[in-house]
């Protein structure tokens, strides 16, 4: 699973990034820092059944810390994006197309209003204005892929009957979304041959939405003027969070080096190694932020993306019903994120294709019943493939 992190110059987006996966990526002050894709492994929180049912797990694919599997997901920091992206402005075509596999976007945006959209100093910016239009510049990008020789369809339509849905689907299957999806969306919009400029930037948005659904992060939350900003952009935004990059970067780092115990997404720290002057003074203030906020979000809003947004659940495969292990003895060996009304059959195809060919049944491990191909997955189920 991959999730990009976008938005304009400036946001936070590498902050972002590398306070989820301390991948330290380059960060600087000026725009168009990112040039090329920054890429490091996030993970998503769950509770793992290990305590449940009081053994001790042995992860190959995840963590367990404490009882809480982290499950890895892989995030993208691109290059910001600037109004006119589409039309090849500022690094604009090259960070289109480093999205096109990723499964959801994490929109950083600066919620302070500190900068413009070009991602340059400024103040009382409205960040509203960066959510229309980073949604805009991928809306056109997608209509500019399937307008792409959209005459050739015409004519086509002209001397027998034609597939719409399909030829749609060939212009955009590059960006992971389905034909069953596609063809759906061009049905219901009632798109033909015809069809004219303006309801083929409706059928790019649907796509969008469908394709690459977007959580906005609003990010600088410990500026003073982010507060009021945030209101405002709730009122826009379907899904959205507040976070402050910097603080979550600043208690990751203080934690590798030792200084502190802190645990992604928790409200508190505690220190346990003397530190003072510029260190401390900083720790403070987050801590006096954590006080308000309970976290720095930037743990929730990957944590909603996967499991809200993109509507993920987990799954463990075992291969002995009774030990909860795979052949070799490990227990609860792997965490699997699986679309939610998900299948065994579906499970089973996850875990190797060669494996579905020859599914004759699945174990719920909690209840010891046989179940079959068509039985719908439960969050944090424990399953046997049956072969």
């Amino acid at each position: 699973m991959k999730i990009g992190c976008v938005g304009k110059p400036s946001s936070g987006k590498t902050t972002f990034l590398n306070a989820a996966t301390l991948v330290n990526a380059e960060t600087a002050s000026y725009t168009f820092t990112t040039i090329k894709p920054n890429q490091g492994t996030a993970f998503v929180r769950t509770k793992c059944p290990c305590q449940e049912f009081d053994v001790e797990c042995n992860p190959r694919n995840s963590k367990c810390i404490n009882g809480t599997r982290m499950v890895p997901v892989t995030l993208i920091d691109v290059a910001g994006l600037v109004p006119g992206a589409h039309e090849g402005k500022g690094m604009g075509n090259q960070f289109l197309s480093d999205l096109t596999d990723a499964d959801a976007l994490i929109h950083v945006v600066d919620a302070s209003g500190r900068t413009d959209e070009k991602g340059e100093p400024t103040e009382n910016h409205n960040p509203v204005k960066d959510i229309d239009f980073l949604e805009e510049e991928i809306d056109y990008w997608i209509l500019d892929i399937i307008k792409k020789d959209w005459d050739k369809l015409e004519r086509m339509a002209r001397t027998g009957d034609v597939d719409i849905g399909k030829y749609v689907y060939e212009r955009v299957s590059g960006l992971k979304v389905s034909e069953e999806i596609v063809k759906k969306i061009v049905k219901r919009l009632e798109i033909t041959p015809s069809s004219e400029e303006e309801e083929l930037f409706k059928l790019s948005k649907k796509i969008r939405e469908e394709n690459k659904p977007i959580m906005v992060a609003a990010n600088k939350m410990d500026l003073p003027e982010s507060e009021n900003n945030f209101d405002r952009m709730k009122e826009k935004a379907g899904h959205i969070l507040p976070c402050c990059a910097e603080a979550e970067l600043a208690l990751r780092e203080a934690e590798e080096q030792g200084l502190i115990d802190y645990f992604p997404g928790e409200s508190s720290f505690k220190i346990v190694e003397d530190v003072s002057g510029k260190k401390k003074k900083g720790l403070e203030f987050i801590r006096g932020y954590l006080d308000e906020s309970a976290s720095t979000g930037v743990q929730e809003v990957i944590d909603r993306t996967v499991f809200d947004l993109l509507d993920m659940i987990v799954v463990y495969p075992v291969e002995k019903e009774k030990k909860l292990s795979d052949r070799k003895g490990n227990v609860l060996p792997d965490a699997l994120l699986i679309k939610k009304g998900s299948t065994a059959l579906d499970l089973a195809e996850k875990i190797h294709s060669d494996i579905a060919e020859e599914f004759k049944g699945a174990i719920d491990c909690r209840t010891g019943r046989r179940v079959g191909k068509k039985h719908k997955l439960k969050n944090n189920d424990i399953i046997k493939i049956l072969v």
